[in-house]
């Protein structure tokens, strides 16, 4: 069953969001495929590092007591060298946390793909933790997009929009003397929400962490309600 709010669903950041980050990139890819073939390869990597637990100010609480951690992320390669031409991002929870052995990692890989000739596609769903650093201050929004094209650096396109509204449509750059293709994300959501049935399996009963504003609140209640 689709979901009654129109876009993102925060619910499923704090009750979902492991098995949400890997089925948003394994549906991206299943999305951008079509579009790629037969210059380009698409596929998931893995990130893995061990993350310590911290606690709301990002200082270490249990550092005895290590969890490994698997970040996925997409990569496309041109065939014909196998070199990489981009790199789409979703960001997780750690990413966002600051002082986290996660944050740490993804920034120092950030740098070194934007110091470099690769396409970024980052993408944040999160409402929760802080941003990530910007040379410019975003307005406010809930959630982001960033295409950082290698030719254009330090230039990137932001797209933000609210909890409200539906999810956009971002460019995915390729090589400089190919086209750009889009990738769907309200698509992409659509697809994992109803193929994974959080129509009844997210505890709409339980308050969105972090909480909403009291009159997203009310609007969400009443979507839900319907």
């Amino acid at each position: 069953m689709p979901s009654r709010l129109p876009g993102m669903d925060p619910w499923i950041e704090s009750q979902r969001w492991e098995q949400f980050h890997f089925e948003f990139i394994g549906e991206a890819a299943r999305q951008l495929v079509p579009q790629v073939r037969p210059r380009y390869e698409i596929a998931p990597e893995q990130r893995i590092y061990v993350e310590r637990a911290f606690g709301d100010e990002g200082e270490p609480i249990r550092p005895d007591v290590p969890e490994e951690c698997r970040e996925a992320y997409l990569v496309i390669r041109d065939r014909r060298d196998q070199s990489v031409v981009t790199i789409i991002e979703v960001l997780s929870p750690t990413n966002k946390t600051p002082g986290s052995d996660g944050r740490g990692l993804y920034l120092r890989k950030r740098l070194s793909v934007l110091e470099s000739r690769t396409n970024l596609v980052e993408i944040d769903l999160l409402r929760g933790g802080r941003r990530l650093p910007t040379l410019e201050r975003l307005k406010p929004a809930d959630y982001f997009a960033f295409v950082c094209r290698g030719q254009t650096r330090p230039r990137a396109d932001v797209y933000a929009w609210s909890l409200r509204q539906p999810l956009p449509s971002v460019p995915i750059p390729l090589a400089t003397d190919d086209r750009e293709v889009a990738l769907d994300l309200q698509a992409v959501f659509s697809r994992v929400y109803d193929d994974f049935g959080y129509d009844y399996s997210l505890d709409y009963a339980q308050p969105v962490q972090p909480p909403l504003s009291e009159a997203d609140s009310e609007w969400a209640e009443r979507l839900l309600a319907t």
